[in-house]
């Protein structure tokens, strides 16, 4: 993955209504306000846990949603500052989900690791979708979107190196390049999500016990590369 400066976005304003336009008789039936909420639960009702944004037209998008099409463009101007606008609000809630994860986790490395796993793939089966969402756009979806998804993990690597050096911090510990090991361990997750979207419960079993022992390596690694001879790998 090539990863670009992390680009700043303006937050998404979840409360934002549309302004109240009196009903026709051709817009009986349809919502008077809509919220980007509203919007975002459409798009992703119609995607599913297989479609692309990009697969989608206004017209889909504002008949799930209930409103008249031109209703959409007071929210955004096309389809793509949709999807963008999505991905970042996923990206966002996934984060949280996570890091309360391992805040809630025992301080021992272990349990804050399979932890940290364990809640990654039940978002999988979540109602919402999102971890779906960023799978799929990161790897099929357009450049604009992969860039939007490369964001998010640029911003999971973020969080990930802070907790990594304070998670060593209480347990005594010492680890070298905390940014490349919260790099590899984001890429290793999130390309493990990628591989068990579609198998079996028993397969995301197996798959999440070898991430685990994958990113335990990982860390040890880290912990123990300042002991190693320059030359010794």
């Amino acid at each position: 993955m090539i990863h670009s400066p992390v680009i700043a976005h303006s937050p998404v304003h979840l409360d934002e209504r549309d302004t109240v336009i009196p009903p026709t008789a051709r817009s009986v039936g349809r919502k008077a306000t809509i919220s980007k909420e509203e919007l975002f639960h459409a798009t992703l009702n119609l995607i599913g846990p297989q479609k692309s944004i990009a697969s989608l037209s206004l017209r889909e998008i504002a008949r799930e949603a209930g409103i008249a099409p031109n209703s959409f463009y007071r929210h955004f101007k096309d389809i793509d500052e949709l999807a963008i606008a999505l991905i970042e609000r996923a990206g966002m809630v996934l984060r949280q989900i996570i890091r309360q994860a391992r805040l809630q986790a025992s301080p021992k490395t272990q349990s804050i690791v399979r932890s940290s796993v364990e809640v990654f793939i039940q978002q999988l089966d979540t109602d919402e979708g999102y971890l779906s969402l960023l799978l799929r756009e990161g790897y099929t979806g357009s450049p604009s979107y992969k860039a939007a998804v490369e964001r998010q993990l640029i911003f999971f690597q973020q969080e990930l190196h802070e907790d990594l050096i304070r998670i060593e911090q209480v347990n005594d510990r010492k680890i070298s390049h905390a940014d490349i090991a919260a790099k590899a361990i984001t890429q290793l997750v999130f390309n493990m999500g990628a591989k068990v979207i579609d198998v079996s419960p028993e397969q995301r079993t197996q798959v999440a016990d070898q991430t685990i022992i994958m990113i335990r390596m990982i860390l040890e690694g880290a912990r123990n590369l300042n002991k190693s001879s320059p030359r010794s790998y």
